[in-house]
């Protein structure tokens, strides 16, 4: 019974912390908000701002969500330059086309 009342009450204790910046903000941000996030910082070299993007996901969840972007953005750009998504893939990694 002790045992019980002792886990509640850690329980409430760590509850009623302050959680750092970090933790607080994991929930209120999805994978797709952490992607962009994380792609415009590194583009800007903003490592702290690095850092905080890849806390609000796991990074599973990161790796999709800026996989998918780099997906979209290679489609869109694609379409704007009226080419394949291959060559603006290769062209974007400074590859030879094929």
């Amino acid at each position: 019974m002790f045992g019980r009342i002792g886990k509640m009450a850690a329980r409430l204790r760590d509850s009623a912390q302050v959680q750092p910046a970090g933790t607080r903000d994991r929930r209120a941000h999805n994978l797709f908000e952490a992607a962009a996030t994380y792609v415009v910082a590194r583009a800007a070299d903003d490592q702290e701002r690095i850092e905080e993007a890849a806390a609000w996901v796991s990074p599973e969840a990161l790796s999709f969500g800026v996989s998918e972007l780099a997906c979209r953005a290679v489609v869109a750009l694609a379409r704007e330059r009226d080419e394949s998504p291959a060559a603006v893939a290769r062209d974007l990694l400074g590859l030879p086309t094929s």
